[in-house]
């Protein structure tokens, strides 16, 4: 399930045949020239739109961690997401406090529990995902991990995720305890593939904002050889992209003169 950061890259993905595609939180934020988490709930919203009429294929959204704290603001906020045209989201834990990094373990359960009746009450059959993100945020404790990954299961998630998770007994251990609600597995650098990751029961894997971070290595290296030397070695050897949509995309009738 990987991550588009835009209606082509979303396009270009499901032509390439995957069945399922994610948002990422990041990506987003680049292509407005923003740090992550510096999108607002209406613009995520937008965007959320955008990319699911888009393309034909399930979109999983990365709905950060519901652009509120109480859990009755999560709960609003999941209910405007749900009728997006969306096929899932996802509800993490981390507080954005470097002091205190994840929100209190009561409150965290309190919020997917939340985002669960909330989407019950839509009518939508959206997939909730619970993300816990101790290993993002400073925090790498995987007996703590384990047990809000259990809990966020037991309040409604129909999968769990801990991103930056990489140690092959720590995604054994989590699906032992979360086991049967499936895990989401963030692969983000090369340590494993999706061959080996099904092999060890992961039902998902997702890339986060890593294709659009490989798209801004390619871009900023070309800019920078041009401004630095005057040089365009990088211009060698690119795809057709005008063929990749001419071939997947619908004629656009031009106007009656």
């Amino acid at each position: 399930m990987p991550n588009p950061w835009d209606v082509g890259s979303a396009r270009a993905l499901q032509a390439l045949g995957f069945k399922a595609l994610a948002t990422t939180s990041a990506g987003l934020a680049w292509t407005l020239g923003r740090a992550d988490n510096q999108v607002s709930l209406d613009e995520a919203l937008a965007h959320f739109r955008t990319i699911a009429a888009a393309v034909e294929v399930p979109v999983n959204v990365d709905f950060e961690g519901g652009f509120a704290v109480e859990p009755r603001q999560v709960a609003a906020n999941v209910k405007q997401a749900a009728v997006s045209g969306i096929a899932g989201l996802s509800i993490e834990d981390s507080s954005g406090d470097s002091v205190d990094p994840l929100h209190d373990f009561e409150l965290s359960v309190a919020r997917v529990a939340a985002a669960r009746e909330a989407i019950d009450a839509s009518g939508t059959g959206v997939v909730l995902t619970g993300r816990s993100e101790g290993f993002v945020c400073g925090r790498p404790d995987i007996d703590e991990t384990i047990r809000r990954l259990r809990a966020y299961a037991e309040a409604g998630a129909d999968c769990v995720y801990a991103p930056r998770v990489i140690a092959v007994e720590h995604i054994k251990a989590i699906m032992a305890a979360v086991s049967p609600t499936p895990v989401n597995l963030l692969i983000n650098a090369p340590f494993l593939t999706v061959a080996e990751a099904a092999a060890l029961g992961v039902r998902r894997v997702s890339v986060g904002g890593t294709l659009a971070r490989r798209a801004w290595k390619g871009f900023l290296e070309a800019a920078r050889e041009i401004a630095h030397s005057g040089t365009f070695t990088q211009f060698e050897g690119l795809p057709d992209v005008d063929g990749l949509f001419r071939a997947t995309s619908p004629r656009v009738s031009e106007p009656p003169s």
